[in-house]
């Protein structure tokens, strides 16, 4: 169960450390990044689910048993962003450095899937 908490919490606190400086980036990241953001909404809405699943992984870092259910969502939560990270990179379609991003996302997705072996009664 140590492994289960290690492992949300470290996910957890990197997850708001690079998220929640993202509501103040956006001008920056639609000139890092072309073309600007013209959908505020989505970006936003992105970073607030984000930090929101950052939140989960520290409710369940306090109790892995008791939240083990709920570890299964948080592999979508990682894989899907990695996947898709991936596929863009791999179709020219997004930058190196996201792709880092994509790729932690899918070590702790791998770490998530092991927390959840290691929970079982």
């Amino acid at each position: 169960m140590k492994f289960a908490k290690l492992v949300y919490s470290i996910a957890a606190i990197y997850g708001l450390i690079v998220l929640v400086p993202q509501y103040f980036f956006e001008n920056r990241n639609g000139i890092q990044f072309p073309p600007p953001i013209n959908h505020p909404e989505y970006y936003y809405g992105f970073v607030g689910i984000a930090v929101a699943w950052q939140v989960a992984f520290l409710i369940i870092s306090r109790d892995p048993r008791r939240y083990r259910t709920l570890m299964i969502a948080t592999w979508l939560e990682k894989f899907s962003y990695a996947i898709a990270a991936i596929i863009l990179y791999a179709q020219s379609r997004l930058a190196t450095a996201m792709l880092a991003f994509g790729s932690i996302d899918l070590v702790l997705g791998i770490l998530f899937v092991l927390a959840y072996i290691k929970t079982r009664d």
